[in-house]
């Protein structure tokens, strides 16, 4: 069993100064948080709701793509060779239901 702050890089303090372990540890934090929002979100009822933060990260994030910007849109291109392509569009149509603060 693995700590979910390790997966994060959180034990990587190894900067000279205190500030810039800080800061590291800073956005080690802030990465769990969204991870973990984004669980509760966009992966809730799901076989990935309570995965882990390495599964999300190698599984769901880290996957080629190929984005194409114009004046007008963004057009995010996956492989159809994807094998979570499912789980990826179920999460994102969740993530677009999310109401937008400004």
């Amino acid at each position: 069993m693995t700590i979910p702050q390790l997966d994060l890089f959180a034990d990587r303090t190894s900067a000279e100064t205190l500030r810039a372990n800080q800061l590291r540890l800073w956005f080690s934090t802030l990465a769990y948080l969204l991870l973990h929002r984004l669980r509760q979100w966009a992966l809730a009822g799901t076989d990935w709701a309570r995965a882990q933060c390495e599964t999300l990260r190698t599984r769901l994030l880290k996957i080629g793509a190929q984005v194409r910007i114009s004046v007008r849109r963004l057009v995010i291109s996956l492989a159809s060779g994807c094998p979570y392509q499912a789980i990826f569009e179920h999460a994102y149509q969740k993530l677009c239901q999310l109401p937008c603060r400004t």
